[in-house]
C-alpha cells in the first residue's frame, strides 16, 4: 500500500439532537473532535414515520391538477 494516500482515521464523537453522544471512528475532523447532528434517525421524518411536509403549490399542485382525472391523489 502507497504511504500517505489515505486519510487520518481516528476517533471523534458524535452528539445527536437530543444531547446522546457516542464514539466512532472517522476521517471527519481531527482526534477527539465533536460531530454535532443537526437531524438525526430519532428526530427526521423518514425515520420516525412523522409528517411529511409536501408543497402544495408549484409543480406538485399542478401535477394534480394535471392528471386529476386519472383518480390520482
Amino acid at each position: 500500500m502507497k504511504a500517505e494516500t489515505h486519510p487520518d482515521y481516528h476517533t471523534i464523537t458524535v452528539q445527536l439532537v437530543d444531547g446522546t453522544t457516542y464514539e466512532t471512528r472517522s476521517t471527519w475532523g481531527k482526534e477527539g473532535d465533536v460531530l454535532k447532528l443537526d437531524i438525526d434517525p430519532s428526530t427526521h421524518p423518514a425515520w420516525t414515520g412523522g409528517p411529511a411536509r409536501l408543497m402544495e403549490s408549484g409543480q406538485l399542485a399542478r401535477f394534480n391538477k394535471r392528471f386529476a382525472s386519472f383518480g390520482l391523489k
